[in-house]
């Protein structure tokens, strides 16, 4: 079948259509495991520095397709840029990002400003067109963006926390406060995803990262009706896959959103999300991202293996079930993506 706009095998898989095999790209593909990746980051300095200059995003997203051939490019971006086009003060640096001036009272939230990110945002939207415009035929260009509930908890902790503490005290104590938040955040999230698509994306992600920390019950009182309003906004006019880390126990309601995909972690069982969906979406996932660090024969065993326990159902995307780590040998990735490549449907 040639290619066209439309019948890219990633978007295929995504439609839940017949494929001749299983299109593969990775979460955090471009990125410090890649000495090119490397190379690109000592010469602009810094990781900010690398994604607000669109020639550079561009470059380091495209790095991998040259060397591996996935059928998907992320553009190499980060979740956090909407806080910082909203207002806050945003640092990375060797410990990650930070926001130093954290939200706290609802002053604060009032002082987020919702500009237009075609403005506030530009540099994104050209880094996308930079992509496109060097991208093979065949591949899919993908963008993304943090669902609210996870900007929430940097905007609010002014980073990553492993207990939330201040989150949660807003959240339960504040409910006013944090849903004039979650508002704005939904808002700039969704506006932020259909610019992307707008400057090229064909399917989009939405990164739902510290949701696994909500019960069921506070995920969906407090983080999935914001969810689903960027759902709504979006899912109509692009393919979109919601990933959340370590939350099975959300997957239901992650397939009930009604998305192009719902991405599963590696601590599933791929075959048994497969009948958990009961045909909703399809599957993104989900190899460990940690067998990347084995030898690449072992890559090409498991991954064939995963591959072989869901072959014949429709709607598969391959893909690690959080993303590559810096540690891994560029040789497993080849033999991963070389394994989906070479095991027809």
């Amino acid at each position: 079948m040639g290619e066209t706009p439309d019948n890219k095998l990633l978007l295929r898989a995504l439609r839940r259509e017949p494929v001749e095999r299983t299109p593969v790209w990775l979460m955090r593909q471009a990125g410090r495991y890649l000495p090119e990746y490397r190379a690109v980051r000592a010469q602009a300095g810094g990781f900010l520095e690398m994604v607000q200059e669109p020639e550079l995003a561009a470059e380091v997203t495209l790095q991998p397709i040259r060397r591996f051939g996935m059928d998907g490019a992320i553009l190499f971006s980060d979740i956090l840029l909407p806080l910082q086009a909203m207002g806050m003060e945003l640092v990375f640096d060797e410990a990650g990002p930070s926001l130093p001036r954290p939200l706290r009272t609802r002053g604060d939230v009032e002082a987020l400003t919702l500009g237009d990110p075609r403005t506030s945002l530009a540099y994104v939207g050209r880094a996308l067109e930079l992509v496109r415009a060097g991208l093979p035929g065949g591949v899919t260009l993908l963008g993304f963006a943090g669902a609210p509930f996870t900007l929430a908890s940097y905007a609010i902790e002014g980073g990553t926390s492993k207990s939330f503490l201040e989150l949660k005290e807003l959240m339960y104590r504040e409910p006013a406060t944090w849903e004039a938040l979650l508002e704005r955040l939904s808002a700039m999230v969704a506006e932020h995803l259909l610019f992307q698509h707008e400057k090229g994306a064909e399917a989009l992600v939405l990164f739902d990262t510290w949701a696994s920390t909500l019960t069921r019950e506070d995920y969906r009182r407090y983080a999935a009706p914001w969810t689903a309003r960027v759902v709504a906004a979006v899912g109509e006019r692009v393919p979109l896959v919601l990933f959340a880390g370590q939350a099975e126990h959300l997957f239901d309601d992650l397939c009930a959103f009604g998305p192009a995909a719902v991405a599963v972690d590696h601590r599933s069982d791929l075959a048994s999300a497969f009948e958990r969906s009961r045909g909703r979406c399809a599957l993104q996932g989900n190899l460990d991202p940690g067998v990347l660090l084995a030898t690449p024969t072992e890559v090409a065993r498991r991954t064939r293996a995963l591959l072989e326990s869901v072959r014949g159902l429709r709607g598969h995307v391959l893909n690690v079930g959080h993303g590559v780590l810096p540690a891994t040998d560029p040789d497993c990735v080849a033999a991963f993506v070389e394994t989906a490549r070479e095991l027809r449907a």
